[in-house]
């Protein structure tokens, strides 16, 4: 039983929450703001931001499968979900999504308890709450609509974990958060829209050749703005080196990566799988962060 409610958790969707770890990872490096993201305090601080964003996830995914039963029992894979399946009962499955709301928003009222100046931490949390609220009850039945509400909820992540330690984050980088996740999540719909047409109301809105057009404007939009960071005078002045933008080529890869599995007709309809299986992937993302790593260690010796 352990098992099937681990499975109904989708323990392997927290991947997206490393999406708040993205402020850290450049803070580390900003001589700006070095000294209020190194050590092991800030570090934790993130870590239990994105524990909590887990669990509120969690929470929401419980409560998705139990409003979308019967639409998941018609899906070619989402039949197997144990709420679908009626391997865990609705009423548990509602009454564990409660207590992970409870456990999710422990550590943002303790953040505000310890450091007032952090209220932005519990405040971006409450509206990611919010905004999943609202995408369960309605938005998530209308079309463009839904995957835009997606990439919102991306952008709040980067900022919770950028309110943890309370360091700044690019506007840039918010931007490319947004246009990359918008790019997942088109992807997402676009292999749904193949294999599962009736699994989604909001599906039935969705036209094939706007889908292909969005996603080629998203991937060209998250180079496009990731590039634009990596070369403003803000992020050259605080890095101290123009060698970021060489980290646009690993983008680019990546982006290439993607939309060949997408037009292959690989499987895109869990993009946290295949961050996690594709190979090729792994290696872009070893690139990318060695190079971003060499770039700020070569001005630094």
């Amino acid at each position: 039983m352990f098992t099937v409610w681990l499975k109904a958790l989708r323990i392997n969707q927290w991947t997206k929450n490393a999406v708040v770890f993205a402020a850290w990872f450049f803070a580390v490096a900003d001589a700006s703001q070095a000294a209020m993201a190194r050590g092991w305090r800030p570090f934790v601080l993130v870590c239990a931001m994105a524990a909590s964003f887990c669990l509120v996830s969690s929470a929401f995914y419980l409560l998705n499968d139990v409003s979308d039963y019967e639409a998941d029992r018609l899906h070619p894979v989402k039949r197997f979900r144990p709420i679908a399946a009626d391997l865990i009962n609705k009423i548990d499955a509602v009454r564990v999504a409660l207590a992970l709301f409870a456990l999710g928003l422990a550590f943002p009222c303790y953040l505000v308890f310890r450091h007032p100046d952090r209220t932005w931490g519990f405040a971006v949390i409450l509206i990611y709450t919010v905004l999943q609220c609202l995408y369960s009850g309605l938005l998530k039945r209308l079309p463009y609509v839904d995957v835009f509400v997606i990439a919102a909820g991306f952008v709040l992540r980067a900022v919770a974990g950028a309110a943890a330690m309370a360091v700044r984050i690019s506007p840039w980088l918010l931007g490319c958060a947004f246009a990359l996740s918008l790019f997942l999540a088109l992807c997402k719909r676009r292999h749904e829209k193949i294999t599962a047409a009736t699994s989604r109301s909001a599906l039935e809105g969705y036209h094939p050749a706007v889908l292909n057009v969005l996603i080629g404007l998203s991937a060209l939009s998250t180079l496009a703005v990731y590039v634009c960071y990596t070369l403003a005078a803000d992020t050259v002045a605080r890095f101290g080196t123009r060698g970021l933008a060489f980290t646009g080529i690993f983008v680019a890869l990546g982006l290439a990566r993607y939309l060949f599995l997408v037009y292959s007709r690989g499987d895109v309809g869990r993009p946290e799988r295949v961050l996690l299986t594709d190979r090729l992937l792994w290696l872009v993302l070893a690139g990318y962060g060695l190079t971003a790593l060499g770039a700020v260690l070569a001005i630094r010796l």
